[in-house]
């Protein structure tokens, strides 16, 4: 069996995990933006707040009342900073299946260029082969004519 037939297996196995690979990256592109739509809707919800407690400061306030917006503005500026932290965590874990489609694919292409130059040089071998039987057989049909 030749040598680019019996590496096809092998270069299946490599288009199996890039695709493997592929499909984590797909994954973790998916958590980074739903955590990055979260900070979004937390960001957009703190600036809502903000707007609507400077709305209602146009009269008197009790600082009962403005003590409490304070503290509910600084739980959402805490669990921004935790949202933004997982948001982080998901963007590394995107760049690390990233990489490793990235090695997947560079093993994949390196096993296609590696059959591709097998491929070729068993069409070289093969020429080389069919042109020494045709140089034989001119060479039997020469030493017959000439007996």
């Amino acid at each position: 069996m030749l040598r680019s037939k019996r590496l096809a297996v092998v270069l299946t196995l490599e288009e199996r995990k890039e695709q493997e690979a592929l499909e984590r990256m797909g994954e973790a592109r998916e958590a980074v933006d739903q955590q990055r739509q979260q900070v979004d809707n937390l960001n957009r919800y703190q600036q809502e707040y903000r707007d609507q407690i400077r709305n209602s400061q146009q009269g008197v306030v009790q600082v009962s009342r403005l003590q409490a917006w304070q503290a509910f503005i600084a739980q959402l500026d805490q669990v921004i900073r935790q949202q933004q932290q997982q948001l982080e965590k998901a963007e590394q874990v995107f760049e690390a299946r990233r990489l490793e489609w990235q090695q997947a694919w560079e093993r994949k292409r390196g096993m296609e260029k590696y059959i591709e130059s097998c491929r070729q040089q068993e069409q070289r071998d093969q020429d080389i082969r069919e042109q020494k039987l045709a140089d034989e057989a001119a060479g039997r049909a020469f030493a017959r004519r000439h007996r």
